[in-house]
């Protein structure tokens, strides 16, 4: 029998810590990673309540197996260090305590209050506030609510006038969680107009507000103000990775690399962990940059690496690779020759373009000229351009969501990158259809310049003509093999630089999934055709066993080296 202070702690001990049993005439508390519980894995120690007065005659575990599985000993060969031991232990313990907390869940659920899909009306809020739970704090969590289900901005905005309709003015958390929606949602003119109203009416800004300003002033052409704000932070604590990111990643993107390395180095200086995608985009962005200054900066980066034990994910360990496989054999060290097209070869190659494709004998059967010399107008009298859309092509990438949601997303994605694109399209795309969103199309005229085709028009001629006329930098996004355009040309050498042009220029999109992420194909930086040197020959040639189109051009090398 329990001691008269242990009975009367004891249900409390129980539930706290575990059984409370006799060993060798002492009484002692059974922790409770060795409690008495079911387990029916051979790996693990099958324990049972041991009663000392009941005659049961069931062996007690021994101290012995009482170690063992105290210090997580289940036979496993899986080491502590291993990657993903930690998940399968943790997955282990969830399964053992499920049927406990799932007996433990089941407590009394409270209406929730509906979310409204459209703008509302005064007298609309009015009536659901009324029908609200918590009345005090219904703009917050309202606002809270939309900020979860990512609704149609302009619901947030009728929020806000009946807030201001009934109380004559808007907090500041209201506008914050209100600034919030904006910045996720990409409103990036709502957030620029914000900070005005904001910076007017408050004279303090929070840490959450800065934040929340660097993130969105960052996507646009007001980025360098996301600097200011960050001198702002550094005031009242040390900004954050994503705050230094943002600003990072930005500056990049405008090829403000000094900028962006100076915020680097001070992040390492406060023993600031950056995020991987802030690394990420020091080697995408460096996949143009051929400068020994740049390079010994990457070098710079993977030495950081090493010295904090820092291990790359798949994504940024894809993108060392790419960039380190950009245009140098990695054997020997020589320097390949470009895919880029020099001047010479463009000129040549623009002006086949433009007789045998744009103006060749087989166009009009695929426009009118009427239409076409519009087109060229309309290109004429614009800014080159960065990156020319097939729209349709890329509304069709996948079968998963609305034709005209891709193509903003991936419109939307570009956009960020302060590109100047142009989306081509035809006329159906704006009648507004299930498939083709009028407030979807509206948006991307926003972002990009537009030009839609008469339906029975063919797009690939207005394509390759916006592209070539904006420039050899200028890239266009379809995945459309142009392999008839290609025929049309007059001889092997126009068409032979026009596959190496289309290599270099080509954007595809190989991973699109809806709301998540979206991934092109590397553009190589060398051209794959046989190379020589001095000392030097590098040869592309097909594996045995892999089939190659005509389209395709291999992936494997023979490098030779002729040594003195």
């Amino acid at each position: 029998m329990l001691p008269q202070p242990l009975r009367i702690l004891a249900p409390c001990l129980q539930r706290a810590l575990g059984p409370v049993v006799k060993d060798q005439g002492e009484w002692r508390l059974l922790p409770r990673c060795i409690a008495p519980q079911l387990c029916t894995s051979s790996k693990f120690l099958l324990l049972t309540e041991y009663k000392e007065n009941d005659g049961d005659k069931r062996k007690r575990p021994s101290l012995q197996q009482e170690r063992a599985v105290r210090r997580g000993d289940t036979g496993s060969s899986i080491s502590l260090f291993t990657a993903g031991a930690a998940r399968k232990r943790a997955e282990f313990t969830k399964s053992k305590i499920g049927n406990k907390l799932a007996d433990t869940s089941k407590v009394a659920k409270v209406a929730k209050t509906a979310i409204p899909i459209k703008p509302l009306s005064i007298d609309e809020w009015k009536k659901l506030k009324a029908e609200s739970y918590n009345k005090t704090r219904f703009e917050i969590s309202m606002m809270e609510k939309l900020l979860s289900t990512r609704p149609d901005v302009d619901v947030a905005k009728s929020l806000l006038v009946f807030v201001t309709m009934e109380t004559g003015t808007v907090e500041y958390e209201l506008l914050l969680k209100y600034l919030a929606l904006c910045v996720q949602e990409h409103h990036l003119s709502e957030v620029l107009d914000l900070y005005d109203i904001m910076k007017t009416r408050f004279k303090v800004l929070d840490i959450g507000a800065y934040s929340l300003f660097i993130s969105g002033f960052s996507k646009t052409d007001h980025w360098r103000e996301a600097v200011i704000f960050l001198e702002s932070i550094k005031k009242m604590i040390n900004p954050s990775p994503r705050n230094y990111g943002d600003v990072i990643i930005s500056a990049l993107q405008h090829k403000e690399v000094e900028t962006a390395w100076r915020l680097f180095k001070e992040m390492e200086g406060i023993n600031l962990k950056p995020n991987e995608v802030t690394l990420q985009t020091f080697f995408d962005c460096g996949k143009s940059v051929c400068d020994d200054q740049y390079e010994n900066k990457m070098m710079n980066i993977l030495s950081y690496l090493r010295d904090n034990q820092i291990y790359p994910g798949e994504s940024l360990m894809h993108s060392m690779q790419s960039w380190f496989e950009s245009g140098e054999c990695l054997v020997c060290n020589t320097l390949l020759e470009s895919i880029q097209l020099n001047e010479e070869e463009y000129s040549v190659l623009r002006e086949c373009v433009m007789n045998d494709v744009i103006q060749g004998k087989d166009v009009f059967k695929k426009t009118t000229p009427l239409e076409l010399q519009h087109f060229q107008t309309f290109v004429k009298n614009r800014p080159p351009f960065d990156v020319v859309i097939d729209g349709l092509n890329v509304a069709n990438v996948s079968a998963k969501g609305n034709q005209s949601r891709i193509l903003l997303d991936v419109v939307s994605h570009l956009a960020q990158q302060n590109l100047r694109l142009l989306v081509l399209g035809r006329k159906h795309m704006l009648r507004g259809t299930r498939s083709w969103d009028k407030g979807h199309m509206a948006a991307i005229q926003k972002y990009a310049d537009c030009f839609f085709t008469a339906n029975i028009s063919e797009d690939d001629p207005f394509l390759l003509y916006a592209t070539i006329h904006s420039g050899n930098h200028c890239k266009f996004l379809s995945r459309d093999l142009m392999r008839d355009h290609k025929a049309c040309l007059s001889d092997k050498d126009s068409r032979r630089l026009f596959f190496k042009w289309q290599r270099g220029h080509q954007l595809v999109l190989s991973t699109y999934n809806p709301g998540y992420k979206m991934k092109f194909e590397i553009i190589p930086k060398y051209d794959t055709i046989v190379q020589t040197t001095n000392n030097t020959w590098h040869i592309p040639y097909d594996e045995e066993g892999v089939e190659r189109c005509s389209y395709e051009v291999p992936h494997k090398w023979l490098c030779l080296q002729k040594h003195n």
